[in-house]
């Protein structure tokens, strides 16, 4: 496939045909980079400590979905730097050149965004596995399927707010090694801290709902911060092109 063909400069159906159609391949190769390089291995280690130092036998579960969530949001800011940073030079001017460099930012975040969710499943199953099922004073049952339900949705939101943190804060916005991970060391913290956040929003349902027993969910926070990260990687995505 030449580059013509992966990046058709017409507007309309041609670009998001030849997107649709590279996008697969791009996808599994920055999974196989993830594998082999083994850099996976200290965001996995960072949220089982997360899970280790939150989630104990015996806790309220809402309040541990919650704790769980919020861990997901550094990994993956994490998970994105490594996977816009891990290929050679050489390699990924060769894949630019003929998947258009745009294409290959879009791949190497959305495999970051991926491995992130695959983390979530059965760190949610490990917390229903091991919490208690009450509110948290232990007087009120908590039902098991709508709270796994929203310790997903919370896990997914924080997830996307952490492939917003990990888009702004890499290349090709920030390539000094410093002001990446100092930047999105901070964009986690803040995301996680300021109540206008959708991340914020979704532990703080979760928090506030073990209190009386009730599974709360935030249903604004999905939309908007898929919006968020959809806007991030689009504007990380133009500038890639734009820089070669």
């Amino acid at each position: 496939m030449s580059r013509g063909d992966a990046e058709v400069t017409a507007p309309g159906a041609g670009r998001s045909v030849a997107v649709r159609a590279v996008l697969p391949p791009l996808l599994r190769y920055q999974t196989s980079l993830l594998l082999r390089s083994q850099r996976w291995l200290p965001p996995l280690l960072l949220y089982l400590a997360v899970l280790a130092a939150g989630v104990r036998y015996g806790e309220p579960l809402l309040d541990s979905l919650a704790y769980a969530a919020a861990g997901l949001l550094p990994v993956t800011a994490w998970l994105v730097r490594i996977c816009v940073t891990h290929e050679p030079e050489a390699s990924r001017d060769c894949v630019a050149a003929v998947a258009g460099p745009a294409t290959v930012q879009l791949a190497a975040v959305l495999t970051a965004l991926l491995s992130a969710l695959a983390l979530a499943v059965p760190g949610t199953a490990a917390v229903l596995l091991l919490s208690d099922p009450h509110s948290t004073d232990g007087r009120v049952a908590v039902p098991l399927l709508p709270a796994a339900g929203a310790g997903l949705l919370a896990a997914l939101v924080c997830a996307l707010c952490g492939t917003l943190a990990g888009a702004l804060c890499n290349r090709p916005l920030l390539r000094g090694t410093g002001w990446s991970v100092s930047g999105g060391l901070l964009a986690s913290v803040l995301l996680l801290a300021l109540g206008a956040s959708p991340a914020n929003a979704s532990i703080r349902a979760l928090v506030t709902g073990s209190d009386t027993g009730t599974v709360d969910v935030a249903w604004l926070s999905p939309p908007l911060a898929a919006g968020a990260a959809a806007g991030a990687v689009t504007l990380v995505c133009v500038l890639a092109r734009r820089a070669r």
